[in-house]
């Protein structure tokens, strides 16, 4: 199982690699160009660029944190106002490796690392195609070729036609709804539903007499009726 192979020992103790890289930041921020092997040169990159991004937080924690790091507060003062203020505009990217050739004696890769000085450009916009050029039969026409133009032409004056006044709509009455024609009922039935009003139309009329008959009147109806039972 790969453990504890995170990251590169250097042939060096933790105690020792991290003074070695604490050194190597230092020497870098306050030169800004280190020569060393290609190994340490990557492996004090990342350092380095957290360093310089503390620096353009400019607060008073980002500055002990630096100091935790940086061994002298003359750089950290060069990193929270010189280098802060270069790359304020740039979002990473602060340092530069370029490979240089062998060592003499153990034939060890060299590099060097230095801070980038350069402004930051602007992004780059989309290449444009350049005009596809016509065929050879097809040749655009030359300026002794086309005809003499006036140097000043007057414009034509157009007139404006005047906005046509329309006649205002009469407004037209609401139609009114139809009614609905009421079902006609059958001839066989008319005659008896008749038969049937007029039978009611009498009985209404007999019990309104009744009603208006004067009591003396009811009384004589009455002994009427009594002497026709006892003859």
């Amino acid at each position: 199982m790969r453990h504890r192979v995170k990251g590169r020992s250097l042939s060096r103790s933790p105690a020792h690699r991290r003074a070695m890289l604490r050194n190597l930041v230092t020497s870098l921020l306050r030169h800004e160009r280190v020569e060393t092997t290609n190994i340490k040169a990557k492996e004090v990159r990342p350092l380095a660029e957290k360093i310089i991004t503390l620096g353009k937080r400019r607060n008073l924690h980002a500055r002990r944190q630096a100091l935790a790091v940086v061994r002298s507060k003359d750089v950290v003062e060069k990193v929270f106002g010189e280098l802060a203020d270069r790359y304020d505009d740039r979002p990473g990217g602060y340092t530069r490796i370029t490979k240089i050739g062998y060592r003499h004696g153990d034939n060890a890769p060299l590099s060097v690392i230095e801070l980038i000085k350069d402004k930051l450009k602007p992004s780059r916009k989309a290449k444009t195609r350049p005009k596809a050029k016509p065929p050879p039969g097809k040749e655009p026409p030359s300026e002794k070729e086309l005809p003499d133009m006036p140097d000043e032409v007057k414009p034509v004056e157009t007139k404006k036609k005047a906005p046509s006044k329309k006649a205002p709509k009469e407004k037209t009455p609401p139609k009114e709804a139809k009614k609905k024609p009421t079902p006609k009922a059958p001839k066989g039935k008319v005659k008896a539903g008749e038969e049937v009003k007029k039978k009611e139309e009498k009985a209404t009329k007999e019990e309104k007499d009744k009603k208006a008959q004067t009591p003396p009147q009811k009384k004589e109806d009455a002994k009427k009726t009594k002497k026709e039972k006892s003859d």
